[in-house]
């Protein structure tokens, strides 16, 4: 039977490079969520190393086997917690990945690193061709996707088929208010959890970056029934922490209904051809 997945899904402000400045917010508040008896704290998008899509960012870019991501490792197991956070990666060929890990008290136990990239992002990033290994934590499985991944319904739905019941996405989607950003939520996110019957948890950055970009911080988590668990809208630069339990009885009491539970009647063979694109058909 899974437990109550008690997550926090932290707002806060990531500059550029400034990556002690980024750390030193994230013990704050790795501290805080294990205070309050989190299990799992999920920062934004690239929250070690900041984020952007000019070249400036791959300044700030880390390696994943570096001092700064074992220093999140160590964060975890200081507090007793698992923590999602994300880097600027250099790679092997001597580019950028996005990616976020999971690390507990036994370090890193999962890799994501972005496969869908915004248009501007391609500029700096590579796609990674590899969807990464779900992770395993108290009763519960999740995978993790990253802002612009979001909109690409088959992620969720191939996240679902390999045991997720939970998908983390942070984000670093900038412009608009807090209250715009919540609305242009709603019209993808409550879909890719109600169609998977998955919890999802989501969670942008607060203010300037310091080099040119601003985001309006907001934080939600989405029941398995598509239904608004919990949501917070920070104002201006606030940074703060959406704290939610997922009640693993809430999935079981879906996934047991007959007529609640739409994902074992499925038909892929006959639309399998939706994966392909228009071009190719």
């Amino acid at each position: 039977m899974r437990k109550t997945l008690r997550t926090a899904a932290v707002i806060c402000r990531s500059e550029v490079g400034q990556t002690e400045a980024n750390l030193r917010t994230m013990e704050s508040f790795a501290a805080a969520g294990a205070r309050h008896n989190a299990h799992w704290v999920c920062f934004p998008e690239l929250c070690i190393t900041g984020y952007h899509v000019r070249e400036e960012i791959a300044d700030a870019a880390i390696d994943i086997d570096g001092p700064e991501v074992e220093r999140v490792v160590r964060m975890a197991g200081s507090r007793g917690i698992g923590i999602i956070a994300g880097l600027a990666e250099k790679n092997t060929a001597g580019g950028l990945y996005a990616t976020t890990i999971a690390c507990d008290t036994s370090g890193i136990i999962g890799i994501y690193r972005k496969i869908h990239l915004g248009p501007p992002e391609k500029n700096v990033f590579a796609a990674a061709d590899t969807i990464g290994a779900l992770v395993e934590s108290d009763g519960f499985c999740f995978g993790i996707q990253m802002c612009y991944d979001a909109h690409f319904p088959e992620l969720s739905t191939h996240m679902t088929a390999r045991g997720a019941d939970a998908v983390f996405i942070p984000h670093a989607s900038p412009g608009s208010t807090a209250s715009q950003k919540h609305a242009s939520w709603m019209r993808h996110l409550p879909a890719r959890a109600y169609d998977n019957s998955v919890f999802v948890i989501a969670v942008n950055p607060a203010g300037d970056n310091g080099c040119g970009l601003t985001f309006p911080g907001v934080a939600m988590v989405i029941a398995p029934d598509g239904n608004i668990l919990e949501s917070r809208l920070a104002a201006d630069a606030e940074e703060t922490m959406l704290l939610a339990d997922l009640p693993g009885t809430l999935i079981d009491d879906i996934r047991g209904h007959r007529m609640r539970y739409f994902f074992p009647n499925r038909r892929p063979e006959l639309y399998c051809a939706c994966t392909q694109s228009t071009k190719d058909r």
